[in-house]
């Protein structure tokens, strides 16, 4: 079963994607994935999917629900509908992020830009706009657990005060450590890596996200929340600027800044 365009179930076989894996195992058996629709139909499709890829699933249909099995059973990633009834899934997502990092790939029935950019805006991870191909949402949950993992030891990373560690995944401004997403500690952990480099957004969603292909306002959105929280003064950055014509750019000077 499909619940989504052939278009999109197309391009997913053609590779434009990353092939499954088999997911890793934890102490606790393979990773948790708690979905929450209030639709039973896609509930019960997106589990089967995902149960057939190797994950433990557990599902609610509404948002205290889902608080409560979060709560019980810490998921290691929740797909997570934007509408729910008695609390809709914003509030959902604010809640179990505020209990301490937990991916969250948001779903939304509708391509409005307005309820995507409130979904990134809360700290969703990725969202998926119905309707969708499950084989699709199963790849990105794929995507989302991969860079979520514990990195490989490797040195720190540091400049204009901020510092990063890849493996413990944590960042500091100054000495103060920052309450960053999956998708920001990777895109600082980027800029990082490559100051003094205009990226376009293509390729901060191709090195950062892992896709080919995307809604790229998922990059603006997360450069302005990456701000926001590395800058003195966000409405006037100096480290993340915008390289007009082309995208942005981490200057550890701070000289010649954008806008």
């Amino acid at each position: 079963m499909v619940l989504g365009s052939p278009a999109v179930a197309a391009r997913c076989q053609s590779g434009g994607m990353q092939q499954p894996y088999e997911p890793p195992r934890t102490a606790d058996g393979p990773p948790r994935i708690l979905v929450v629709d209030d639709d039973p139909t896609v509930a019960e499709v997106v589990a089967g999917y995902l149960d057939r890829a190797g994950y433990a699933v557990d599902r609610a249909d509404d948002g205290p629900t889902a608080l409560t099995r979060a709560a019980a059973r810490r998921p290691d990633l929740v797909v997570l509908d934007l509408m729910l009834p008695g609390m809709d899934g914003l509030e959902v997502c604010r809640r179990i992020r505020g209990d301490g990092p937990v991916p969250v790939i948001m779903l939304t029935a509708r391509g409005d830009e307005d309820d995507r950019i409130l979904g990134l805006e809360v700290g969703a991870d990725d969202y998926v706009t119905k309707p969708f191909s499950p084989r699709e949402l199963v790849l990105r949950v794929e995507s989302v657990l991969r860079r979520s993992r514990p990195a490989v030891p490797g040195r720190r990373l540091g400049a204009a005060g901020l510092t990063v560690d890849p493996a413990a995944r944590r960042a500091t401004k100054n000495g103060t450590e920052l309450a960053l997403t999956l998708r920001e500690f990777d895109l600082l952990s980027f800029f990082l890596r490559h100051p003094g480099r205009a990226f376009d957004r293509e390729d901060l969603m191709r090195e950062v996200w892992g896709w080919d292909f995307g809604d790229l306002s998922t990059v603006t959105v997360h450069v302005r929340r990456l701000r926001g929280k590395v800058e003195d003064d966000p409405a006037r950055p100096r480290l993340i600027q915008t390289v007009w014509g082309v995208g942005y750019r981490f200057e550890p000077t701070g000289e010649d800044a954008g806008s």
